[in-house]
């Protein structure tokens, strides 16, 4: 077979593209920002400007930033393109619309499948890097949460350690003690309403933590990661081989 390079093209095989928020921030491996996490190649591409307080701000002013960034992976090849971070859902329509690839901006996209497969009566439980600037409905509704889909929202931008590192961004993190403060969250969350049937961390920072979540609170925990493994899987098919 004849394999013909792609014009501009400098590398191959990272199917997953990645834009990246402007941050100074450390990412440890299960964050969507370390290369590690995956058990394929990402390539990432940093959105100039688009810092965590643009974000939060929802400044849909960074929009030729983020469509250039996304323009630059799928010109590399990328077969799908994601983010770092949830409030990233305000471009997801906008990018959805372009890139001529499959695009998932948001960890929070997975809601309204995640509270069809947890039945009527249970809540998606969402633990928000920022609640306060997620809870005023425009991002619920970029990413398709409606009044049919019940949510209940906790979020971490007044817990110490989490918001010095992610928030305040001083360029370092203690991973036990975000761990500790996620973790306190989730239970905090599932003791106040009892209807919640499973978890799903908004932020990218957070699937290092999953598991610790899921050991606190016994519930299904969805993240970025599950995410992102998820539509890998639907744009690289593996064949089977087995025994009949």
């Amino acid at each position: 077979m004849v394999v013909r390079a792609r014009k501009g093209q400098t590398s191959y095989g990272e199917v997953i593209g990645i834009l990246m928020l402007d941050t100074y921030t450390p990412f440890i491996p299960g964050d969507v920002g370390n290369a590690s996490t995956y058990s394929f190649p990402v390539r990432y591409e940093t959105v100039k400007g688009l810092t965590v307080s643009r974000i939060f701000s929802k400044d849909r002013g960074a929009l030729p930033a983020i469509r250039e960034a996304g323009r630059k992976l799928v010109g590399q090849g990328v077969r799908a393109v994601t983010g770092d971070c949830g409030f990233m859902a305000i471009f997801q329509e906008d990018l959805a619309g372009e890139l001529g690839v499959p695009v998932f901006l948001s960890s929070l996209l997975q809601a309204p499948f995640i509270s069809r497969i947890i039945g009527r009566g249970k809540k998606v439980g969402i633990i928000s890097a920022n609640s306060e600037a997620l809870d005023d409905g425009t991002l619920l509704t970029a990413v398709g949460i409606d009044a049919s889909i019940p949510v209940c929202i906790k979020g971490l931008q007044d817990r110490e350690h989490f918001h010095k590192a992610v928030i305040e961004e001083i360029g370092m993190l203690d991973p036990d003690e975000i761990e500790r403060e996620v973790v306190n969250a989730a239970e905090e969350l599932v003791q106040e309403d009892p209807d919640v049937g499973a978890i799903l961390l908004e932020c990218s920072v957070l699937p290092p933590y999953g598991a610790a979540v899921q050991e606190a609170v016994g519930l299904p925990v969805f993240d970025y990661v599950t995410m992102i493994d998820y539509v890998y899987a639907a744009v690289v098919k593996e064949r089977y081989v087995g025994i009949m």
